[in-house]
């Protein structure tokens, strides 16, 4: 099953080793249909959003390297043109559809089957052990693609495909009920501003935890309840002493960390109110959680690591959007402008996420 114009070549942005040269191939070859094995399937990106990950895959600096030469990207956004022969799917050419993070899991593990797909033995995952979404044309998966519901913009459902996702994943982690506290931290990135609408939406009370009256403006139109600027608590144990005035003076029930400093995880375990649940999403380099082991027994603690959400979670992120919801911010530019994002992303210069339009 395939589009007939589908073309031999389009463009890719490709890096050939880790922290070099960014290039843009725009005689990338375009797989053909007569090439797909069975279960994939072609899709042409329409859009592609980036996230710190693709960075992180350009740098190099996970502990495992990924695959090279790479196309990055696993936010992306576009129509199925092509399924290989011999693909069992209910998916069909012209659907739109979404790439996300993980591309490929075994679904027969005991991981797959408790819905834990991302920590398979077998995951591969877009933009880093296999080609992702920063190219016109892109092979995936059938059985981890993603329909995208009627009417939502697939700009909008770009980022939902990552950052989303893994908010929405980590919010259903947090252990709270609707009317408990929940501190988002990093609330005004990528992925917080999304964690505060998701939050709000099933009515937590959120505090957002950034700097910047923008992003307290922000905030408080997706739904946040309160904000506190860390610039203004510098001093030892300010900043804790103000999460805890502001939830009821008892401290948050939940602190989902999406900032990209280490100092939001120990800083939530001192925050936390008894029975209150830390979890880890953002991953900044060099970070380890220091928690006393006393008081986080005394406490009952929990800690918990969230990495992405599973089918179900992004089916359950994207109605949301479609809905009205959840809406990213977004700001819109040309494929070719990866390279340009990436050291803006360095800078800390980039406010709710980017997509590329890939056409």
């Amino acid at each position: 099953m395939s589009n007939p114009q589908i073309p031999k070549e389009g463009v890719a942005v490709v890096f050939d080793k880790c922290n070099g040269p960014i290039r843009v191939d725009k005689h990338h070859h375009v797989v053909q249909p007569s090439e797909l094995k069975p279960g994939e399937v072609l899709v042409r990106v329409e859009y592609t959003g980036v996230c710190h990950t693709d960075l992180h895959a350009w740098k190099g600096d996970w502990p495992a390297a990924p695959k090279t030469p790479l196309v990055g990207g696993h936010e992306g956004a576009g129509h199925v043109v092509a399924i290989a022969d011999g693909t069992t799917t209910t998916l069909k050419v012209g659907d739109a559809v979404g790439i996300k993070w993980l591309a490929d899991s075994c679904l027969n593990c005991e991981n797959c089957r408790l819905g834990s797909e991302a920590t398979c033995d077998l995951a591969q995952c877009s933009g880093y052990t296999v080609d992702g979404s920063f190219q016109q044309y892109a092979v995936s998966f059938a059985r981890h693609l993603t329909p995208i519901p009627d009417g939502l913009p697939l700009e909008v459902a770009a980022p939902i495909l990552c950052a989303g996702v893994t908010v929405w994943k980590a919010l259903k982690e947090a252990n709270a009920k609707p009317g408990d506290w929940v501190v988002i931290s990093g609330a005004g990135g990528g992925l917080g501003h999304l964690a505060v609408q998701y939050a709000a939406a099933v009515g937590y009370r959120v505090v957002g935890i950034d700097t910047g009256d923008d992003k307290r403006k922000l905030l408080a139109s997706y739904g946040a309840d309160t904000f506190i600027d860390f610039k203004q608590f510098g001093g030892e144990g300010k900043l804790i002493e103000e999460v805890k005035r502001v939830c009821d003076g008892k401290g948050p029930h939940a602190a989902i960390i999406t900032s990209a400093g280490g100092a939001a995880y120990n800083d939530a375990l001192e925050y936390l109110r008894p029975h209150g649940t830390l979890v880890a999403v953002g991953l900044p380099p060099d970070t380890y959680i220091k928690a006393n082991v006393f008081w986080t027994v005394f406490k009952s603690l929990r800690v918990v690591g969230s990495y992405v959400g599973n089918r179900q979670d992004a089916i359950e992120a994207l109605d949301f959007a479609a809905r009205g919801k959840v809406k990213p911010q977004i700001v819109v530019e040309p494929l070719e402008n990866l390279e340009k994002v990436y050291h803006r992303m360095e800078q800390g210069a980039v406010p709710g996420r980017i997509v590329l339009k890939n056409f």
